[in-house]
């Protein structure tokens, strides 16, 4: 059959009408939230098609490694850090299309499908980071997002005074030079380009297509009109803050000021709600959801207030960071269901391989979701992990979470590839038997946390010294997880978690 693939990123799991169900966003789960009901008419729509997974977690953060999570099928965060696809790294196009450097009529003939790529994500082919596209028959991208080095016309543009000496200042002179009407917005050329794709290439047999939106991953510009629906001074505000900081928000901003960022990140939301409808438009009108598994999904949610913070990184894995929307229209069943079962985005890699009648190589973390799409009752795994390299690990059977601080001095740890860290800093010695070794990396300065999220669905207590039993079934739980993906042996004595 063939496969689409849609990672919105930064895409937070309560902002979906499939999950809120209705309910303003401070019933959802986090009470930091306002009181604002999120219509997301497609994401509905497309979960009447699908099936809606309710306890499915990220992997690897932040974007680039979940990235990496998906193309490779493996959890990046045990082994290294953001960076690119390198030259052994068996990526889920190449698996697909065969080698990159055979011409399409050859691919074609030889019975390898089709696949494309489109993109906004200007990570995907920066220098440092990207090189994601090369494995795809084709590919498509979409500029000027964020701090894509695009136009450089000396004129004078609309930014923020905050913005003027980060990166934000490249985005808003490239929008400023190209973006006349909605249409121009990144996520609207996304799923427009996505739509012309698929009326141009749908007799393709088992395609794969691949959609990476940027949005609605900061910064939050999107019209006026839709930040009204949820703040209605528009961007007639004091101070406009186009992407939240890192960090306790109240160290950067009061409570008026949050509340216009949470309703920026709000209408971001909906404008790629709306735009995604114009794809699941073109499904109905190509009939392509009889012969068509379309996976929606994101890397990782953020902060927005939750927990005091803004933004990701800087703590652990928490509930509004690792638990994330997963929703699968799968042509032979399921319509409208929902499943329990624990999926990560490592499942993706399989799951389009299957779909698409290629093998999956060996040692891949990833499981077959076809299962548990045929049987609700399918087993799965009983334990998700997640986390950032060097950082905590969090592992969770869906009710309890365990959050696992490493040692305090971090050691050993050791950078498995050839490639140099990128973007976010470590401090790695030379190219030694595979690996690099990490001299310098602190780790968050949160203590190891445990949460029951049933009873404390946005993880304000930590129960670690009152529940010992339950966290200490989570970290052997841990260990033997981490044993059956044959992870780093570095990782038990940094973990705690030796005998």
């Amino acid at each position: 059959m063939n496969s689409i693939v849609i990672v919105c990123d930064t895409l937070r799991r309560d902002h979906c009408g499939p999950y809120h169900l209705g309910r303003p966003l401070n019933q959802v789960t986090s009470a930091e939230q306002q009181d604002w009901v999120i219509p997301t008419p497609n994401m509905d729509r497309l979960a009447e098609k699908g099936i809606v997974f309710d306890n499915a977690y990220c992997g690897s953060t932040p974007c680039m490694p979940a990235r990496r999570d998906i193309y490779t099928g493996r959890y990046e965060f045990l082994e290294r850090g953001w960076g690119p696809l390198e030259e052994d790294d068996l990526d889920l196009p190449r698996q697909i299309s065969g080698p990159p450097n055979q011409s399409m009529s050859e691919q074609l003939k030889n019975g390898n499908p089709v696949s494309y790529f489109i993109t906004d994500h200007f990570h995907m082919w920066e220098q440092g980071a990207g090189n994601y596209h090369m494995g795809y028959t084709g590919f498509e991208f979409i500029r000027g997002h964020e701090a894509d080095a695009w136009r450089t016309d000396p004129v004078e543009f609309p930014c923020p005074d905050s913005e003027r000496v980060t990166k934000l200042e490249r985005h808003f002179r490239n929008v400023h030079l190209t973006r006349k009407s909605e249409e121009d917005y990144f996520c609207a050329q996304m799923f427009s380009k996505a739509s012309e794709w698929l009326e141009a290439n749908y007799t393709h047999k088992d395609f794969y297509l691949h959609l990476d939106c940027f949005d609605p991953h900061e910064p939050w510009d999107p019209p006026e009109e839709y930040v009204k629906m949820f703040d209605p001074r528009g961007y007639d505000v004091d101070r406009f803050i186009p992407q939240a900081p890192y960090d306790e928000w109240r160290n950067h901003m009061n409570e008026d000021q949050l509340k216009h960022v949470q309703a920026c990140y709000a209408a971001n939301v909906v404008l790629v709600d709306k735009w995604l409808g114009k794809l699941l438009d073109k499904m109905d009108e190509l009939d392509l959801w009889s012969n068509t598994m379309l996976v929606f999904t994101t890397d990782h949610g953020t902060y927005n207030g939750d927990l005091g913070r803004t933004g990701k990184l800087q703590t652990h894995q928490y509930d509004a960071v690792s638990h994330i929307p997963f929703i699968v229209a799968y042509p032979h069943g399921g319509q409208g269901t929902r499943r329990n079962q624990l999926a990560q985005l490592v499942d993706i890699y399989p799951t389009v391989l299957r779909a698409t009648g290629k093998a999956c190589p060996p040692d891949r973390h990833g499981l077959d979701l076809t299962p548990v799409f045929e049987d609700e009752a399918a087993h799965l795994r009983d334990y998700a992990i997640s986390g950032m390299f060097g950082k905590s690990v969090t592992v969770t059977d869906g009710r309890w979470v365990l959050h696992q601080s490493p040692n305090a001095d971090n050691q050993p740890l050791y950078w498995h590839g050839t490639c140099l860290a990128k973007f976010i800093p470590y401090d790695l010695g030379p190219y030694r038997d595979g690996v690099r070794a990490v001299t310098d990396c602190a780790s968050w300065p949160t203590p190891t946390w445990l949460s029951d999220k049933k009873l404390d669905p946005s993880e304000h207590n930590n129960l670690v010294d009152r529940e010992p039993e339950q966290a200490a079934r989570l970290r052997q739980a841990l260990k033997e997880t981490l044993i059956t993906l044959k992870a780093p042996t570095e990782q038990f004595a940094r973990l705690g978690l030796r005998d």
